[in-house]
């Protein structure tokens, strides 16, 4: 009897364990096609997010009312006006990069400095409490920072100086920058956390400073994941709506003086986005190829974060 039940058991044991092994391959073949499904839905979204762009900007040029030659490489921007209707696309570019350019000067090196003192200099504790709350500031609508730049930020820069309109590129860039100041510190802060303890170590065990191996060890070893964290950052900015729409102004220019009322390329479409325009005229269709130029800025940019993250990125062991 013990000899014909051993491998009864064993066969109902290897018969078992099959059962085992394939409830596991069909689990995880859902989890793997559920993924599959996942990434092939993002790749057709953003496939039919570039061909209405595409079909729509299209359908702007081909109303011949502007060419393609007028639209990159002009910089008067009056649709809306009456008489002869201007699409000069640098108009709002120079107001998008003003915006962003003020934001960066906010967010980049403070978001790097407060980074930095999360990262080598605050206790534990403290980066436990300090990073959530700065995080919050993500959290916060636009439209309230928008309001916020509006009676708050612009009437401190008008009493600081009365060169400043009511709605001027350096009170809505001031809030951007706000905004993407947790994006900057968080990111560059879980950049300079992944740099190996060795490294501070073997800094430390040659004399270094706290101040030289943050700056000196630290920093160039996280510089992919920070330079990543700033582009982040600029894409943000330039694709931010609620607060320039707010606070920037809805006069297309090309002007570097951030005191001056611009308009952003976002702010315009969310200006023709209000149904205020005939939905078949040229004004309209517009939005679709300020949309197609904003979209490709932002796809530069990502492709740019990519190629750095790959020329910079370090490998340790």
């Amino acid at each position: 009897m013990t000899n014909t039940a051993v491998p009864i058991n064993l066969r109902e044991a290897a018969a078992a364990g099959a059962r085992m092994r394939a409830r596991r391959r069909f689990r995880e073949g859902i989890i793997i096609g559920g993924l599959v499904q996942c990434a092939v839905f993002s790749l057709l979204v953003t496939a039919a997010i570039i061909a209405v762009l595409a079909g729509e900007a299209a359908r702007f040029f081909a109303m011949e009312e502007v060419t393609v030659g007028e639209f990159f490489f002009t910089s008067e921007w009056s649709p809306l006006l009456g008489g002869e209707k201007k699409f000069g696309i640098w108009a709002l570019i120079s107001g998008t990069l003003l915006v962003t350019v003020v934001a960066m000067a906010v967010a980049l090196p403070l978001g790097l400095v407060t980074a930095i003192d999360l990262s080598e200099y605050a206790p534990r504790r403290l980066r436990a409490v300090l990073k959530p709350a700065l995080e919050v500031l993500a959290g916060i609508p636009t439209v309230v920072y928008g309001f916020f730049a509006l009676t708050v930020i612009t009437p401190t820069l008008q009493f600081l100086h009365d060169g400043f309109d009511v709605r001027n590129a350096c009170s809505a860039g001031i809030a951007v920058g706000i905004l993407c100041l947790p994006i900057v510190s968080s990111l560059t802060e879980d950049a300079l956390q992944a740099v190996p303890r060795s490294l501070r170590d073997a800094a430390y065990g040659l004399g270094g400073t706290r101040f030289d191996v943050a700056v000196k060890v630290v920093v160039p070893a996280a510089l992919s994941g920070i330079i990543s964290a700033f582009l982040l950052a600029i894409a943000r900015a330039i694709g931010e709506t609620m607060i320039v729409a707010l606070a920037a102004g809805a006069l297309p220019r090309v002007t570097v003086d951030p005191r001056e009322q611009v308009q952003t390329m976002t702010a315009y479409m969310a200006q023709m986005a209000k149904g205020d325009v005939s939905h078949e005229g040229v004004e309209y269709f517009s939005l679709y190829a300020v949309a197609a130029t904003l979209f490709a800025l932002t796809f530069a940019l990502t492709i740019l974060g990519h190629v750095i993250r790959t020329r910079f990125r370090e490998a340790y062991q």
